[in-house]
């Protein structure tokens, strides 16, 4: 239970470093969340696969949503900023471990994932400086339906 608690009170940390540090220095503190929780896990190998994985489709997601114009960065670049691209890293860090409860039943995850991902986004959007692309309400409707889904994908591939 403590463990699972330092996890979510890290991941904030984490969040709001890369949030409002943008791709600054704070990235550091983003990466010592990273850091402190490969310390603690049993399992670096599958940790750290899981990690990958959701960092890599994380990005790939992110990046798709930016070509479609869905999101508006002011970095320049091909692919999502590096403060985003650490935050997925970062919330991976938590599906086997503080958000572990919310992977079953799958509608829980689809639920959380459908109301957390938008918030999280608008949160982020407005810290961060991130534009969206459209009117903001069909946005983060679309955001909640494409989390619902993304959500409880991403706990499966936790197990």
């Amino acid at each position: 239970m403590l463990k699972n608690l330092a996890n979510a009170a890290l991941f904030q940390c984490g969040w709001f470093a890369c949030v409002m540090g943008g791709d600054s220095l704070w990235l550091l503190l983003g990466l010592v969340v990273l850091a402190i929780h490969l310390l603690w896990i049993t399992s670096w190998a599958a940790e750290g696969r899981l990690i990958l994985s959701v960092t890599v489709l994380g990005t790939l997601l992110d990046t798709l949503l930016r070509t479609l114009g869905v999101f508006e960065f002011s970095e320049h670049g091909p692919l999502i900023p590096g403060w985003l691209i650490l935050l997925w890293a970062l919330l991976a860090t938590t599906l086997r471990h503080c958000l572990a409860w919310s992977a079953r039943p799958w509608w829980r995850a689809s639920l959380l994932g459908g109301v957390g991902g938008p918030l999280s986004y608008y949160a982020g959007s407005q810290l961060a400086g991130v534009s969206f692309g459209f009117a903001t309400a069909p946005t983060l409707v679309a955001i909640a339906l494409l989390w619902a889904v993304v959500f409880p994908g991403l706990h499966r591939l936790a197990r």
